[in-house]
C-alpha cells in the first residue's frame, strides 16, 4: 500500500467519522426536540385541566362575594335606619324638654357652649406648644 492510498483511506475514515458524529448530533437534536414538544403538550394539558377545575371555584367565590356584599349593604341600610330613628327620638325628647324647661335648657346650652369653647382653646394652645 502506498502513502497516497494510506492518506486516502485515512481521509475517508475521518470523513466517515465526522459524518457519523454529525448524524448522531442531528439525531440527538431531533430526540430532544420531540421530548420538549411532548413535555409542552403535557404541560398544556395540565394547565387546561387546572383551568377547568378552577373555573367553578372562581364562580363560587364570586357568588359568595356578591352575597356578602348584598348582606353588608342590607346591614348598613338597617343600621342607618335604626340610627336615624334613635336620633329623631333624641331630638323629639330634647324638643319636649326645652319646651317644658326653657330656663334650665338655656343654662345647659350656655354651659355646654362654654365647655366646648374651653376645650377648643385648650387644644389650640396645646398644638402651638408642640
Amino acid at each position: 500500500m502506498s502513502l497516497s492510498n494510506a492518506t486516502h483511506n485515512l481521509t475517508d475514515n475521518a470523513r466517515n467519522l465526522a459524518d457519523n458524529v454529525l448524524q448522531s448530533a442531528q439525531d440527538a437534536v431531533l430526540a430532544t426536540r420531540a421530548a420538549a414538544d411532548q413535555s409542552l403538550d403535557q404541560a398544556e394539558d395540565t394547565v387546561r385541566a387546572l383551568r377547568r377545575r378552577a373555573d367553578p371555584a372562581i364562580d363560587d367565590l364570586a357568588a359568595r362575594a356578591q352575597d356578602l356584599a348584598a348582606r353588608s349593604i342590607d346591614y348598613c341600610a338597617d343600621t342607618s335606619a335604626r340610627a336615624r330613628r334613635q336620633i329623631q327620638h333624641a331630638a323629639d325628647a330634647t324638643g319636649r324638654y326645652v319646651a317644658a324647661q326653657p330656663g334650665k335648657s338655656l343654662v345647659i346650652a350656655a354651659a355646654s357652649g362654654a365647655a366646648v369653647a374651653t376645650l377648643a382653646l385648650w387644644l389650640s394652645r396645646r398644638r402651638r406648644t408642640h
